[in-house]
């Protein structure tokens, strides 16, 4: 059984989308731990309360390389085999990058490479585009701009504020982060270049 690792820094609802992808069975993996940079996560006590490890490993004042080695330490002692960033507001070091090569997701909500950065849906809403949505893609060293797995696209209508444009983008990230997982789980893809193939 492959085993997760789920890094956040909030309340963590892909999280508990991953989560109950995991106990239906459409996820054929484990999570194996937890882990998020503020004590007040409320990730955490979702975590806890459905059983599971959780760890707090806090970051402020820390530098970003030692904080990484921390986290990976703790990766490693679960034996994770694929991290999932669920809202974790860190920039990941090299260092980090390095000991999980394309083992690393995150979901963004923008059809990226717009809108990286925060606020992606009021990014997008102010720039007035008429397609908006999210992402998953591998991590790599810079902000949001590995290479993509899944996308999915968001009408913005008329009447749309940030935030119901949010909820929309919210409940397409639930669907596709997981199928973005059973993808990389499954190593039925390579690369080419910066496109992730999928394989027949």
């Amino acid at each position: 059984m492959k085993k997760l690792g789920i890094l956040l820094s909030g309340r963590g609802s892909n999280f508990e989308a991953i989560a109950d992808n995991v106990a239906a069975g459409r996820i054929p993996a484990e999570i194996a731990v937890v882990i998020s940079n503020r004590p007040s996560a409320r990730g955490l006590e979702v975590a806890r309360q459905r059983g599971l490890n959780a760890v707090c490993i806090p970051s402020k004042g820390m530098e970003r390389e030692a904080y990484d080695r921390l986290v990976v330490a703790e990766l490693r002692k679960r034996e994770v085999d694929l991290v999932c960033l669920a809202g974790f507001m860190r920039l990941l070091s090299p260092y980090f990058i390095r000991e999980f090569p394309l083992k690393i997701l995150n979901i963004h909500p923008s059809l990226l490479p717009a809108f990286p950065g925060l606020d992606a849906q009021h990014q997008a809403w102010e720039h007035g585009v008429k397609i908006s949505g999210c992402t998953v893609h591998f991590v790599d060293e810079h902000l949001d701009a590995g290479p993509i797995i899944v996308q999915a696209a968001v009408p913005v209508l008329n009447d749309d504020t940030p935030e119901t444009l949010a909820a929309r983008i919210l409940k397409e990230e639930h669907r596709i982060y997981s199928e973005a997982i059973n993808i990389v789980l499954s190593g039925k893809f390579h690369l080419e270049g910066r496109r992730v193939v999928f394989d027949d």
